[in-house]
């Protein structure tokens, strides 16, 4: 090992940062998660206090409303956005002209390297109830102008769309890969049986699809208490808050803000675990009824 390490280093020295990032800020605070069993001291040695942060957290009423946002923002963005990104690459495929393609991709593509803080003030502007174009075309329609940004009813769809619009073009790269990888004498063939654009993206493009689509779904799930930290944050106000607090939001104000360390440690370790089951339960699932996994 040490031989390929000494042959390959440059390529090693090309992946140091990002290792390092990983060993810092993933692999590091999992050693760390420790600190959920302990009462945190800034002078002297942390006290050992067993499950008590744990069973604080689950008699806490405001945590199981906490959850429930958190598993229904996530819901919307595995489940329901999910379609989306794969009948964009099968869009993109039956486009003929090269570069009107070429530029639909790039304009796809470039929102994912906008951050949150740049789509939320797109947004804000956008849905504007003063200026922005959503209202006027409402007014236009004979609708009532009105903040879709503080309207309870109104913000869980606005958090989907902007998030279905900053990553449906990234995410459709990889199925668009592998529509791109299908063997040419598949379409020959049939075209041979009479097989139209219909029957040949059932028959052969969706199958050719289907490793993928299940990789990111197991994938995608092990983020289900994940609900976009980043977004809620810059999208959250105080009149929506009860309908967007998540859990990453919930263990930032009690952690940060309110410098409960232990108790945050304790919520985001409870997180971690239920990650970590949901992606086991969902690729054994997955090779139980279809035979293809995660791995």
């Amino acid at each position: 090992m040490l031989k390929r390490i000494k042959k390959d280093r440059v390529l090693y020295l090309m992946m140091l940062p990002a290792l390092l990032y990983f060993v810092i800020f993933h692999v590091w605070p999992i050693i760390e998660m420790r600190l959920a069993f302990y009462d945190y001291r800034i002078v002297g040695d942390n006290i050992f206090v067993g499950w008590k942060h744990f069973k604080t957290l689950f008699s806490t009423p405001a945590f199981y409303k906490i959850i429930k946002n958190t598993l229904v923002i996530s819901f919307m963005k595995i489940v329901l956005f999910f379609p989306f990104p794969v009948a964009f690459a099968l869009a993109l495929n039956e486009l003929r002209s090269g570069p009107f393609r070429k530029v639909v991709q790039v304009t796809s593509y470039l929102p994912h390297f906008l951050s949150w803080v740049v789509i939320a003030g797109v947004w804000y502007e956008f849905l504007s109830p003063s200026s922005g174009l959503v209202m006027d075309l409402v007014e236009l329609f004979g609708g009532e102008r009105k903040n879709l940004l503080t309207d309870k009813n109104s913000i869980l769809w606005v958090l989907f769309a902007s998030s279905t619009w900053r990553s449906m073009g990234w995410d459709s790269i990889i199925y668009l890969s592998a529509i791109l990888g299908i063997n040419a004498s598949l379409y020959e063939a049939a075209r041979i049986d009479g097989a139209g654009r219909w029957a040949t993206i059932r028959y052969i493009i969706l199958p050719a699809l289907a490793g993928p689509m299940i990789t990111v779904l197991i994938l995608n799930v092990g983020f289900v208490m994940s609900a976009g930290y980043d977004q809620i944050l810059n999208f959250s106000n105080d009149a929506v808050l009860s309908r967007v607090d998540i859990l990453d939001t919930y263990v930032y104000r009690i952690g940060l803000l309110q410098g409960q360390y232990s108790f945050a440690t304790a919520a985001n370790l409870f997180k971690g675990v239920i990650g970590t089951i949901m992606i086991l339960l969902t690729h054994f699932t997955s090779k139980k009824l279809t035979g293809k996994g995660a791995w």
